[in-house]
């Protein structure tokens, strides 16, 4: 059991994967449906913060001695200000929220940070999408929902 807890987790913080996989992986290894959506979702969820804080200090330490790349972040932030300022909360969890490829907590995270958004606003948005992925997730593994 707890080797299959160990291997639900893992797929679950991977990238590609996240939540998208690890849900199915852990119900099909035999956990408990509905610990495994909750592990699930904690552990995608928490990967918020070493995305987000290590993006920061990547770019504190190097990224932002590159002038250029100092140039098209800042560029990058301006143009974005308008959006975040729109559709910040609810544009970054609906983009988490999507359980298809390349819109996890990864993406949302990390966007979140290019477009300099408040981490204190961004957590809650990536934690609310990253549970409402989960909880579809869940359903299309369970055979409650059928996926399209």
């Amino acid at each position: 059991m707890a080797r299959d807890v160990v291997l639900t987790l893992l797929l679950t913080i991977l990238p590609i994967s996240e939540l998208r996989g690890g849900i199915p992986l852990g119900i099909s290894l035999g956990l408990d449906p509905v610990f495994t959506l909750f592990i699930a979702v904690i552990a995608n969820g928490l990967m918020f913060f070493p995305i987000f804080f290590g993006l920061r200090l990547f770019y504190d330490r190097l990224l932002c001695r590159i002038p250029l790349f100092d140039r098209y972040l800042y560029s990058v932030r301006r143009r974005g200000k308008p959006k975040v300022d729109k559709y910040g909360f609810w544009g970054l969890m609906f983009m988490v929220a999507l359980p298809l490829p390349i819109t996890g907590v990864y993406t949302g995270t990390s966007l979140a940070w290019l477009l300099d958004m408040d981490w204190r606003k961004a957590f809650p948005a990536a934690l609310l999408g990253v549970s409402i992925a989960g909880v579809i997730v869940f359903l299309i593994t369970m055979g409650i929902i059928r996926a399209p």
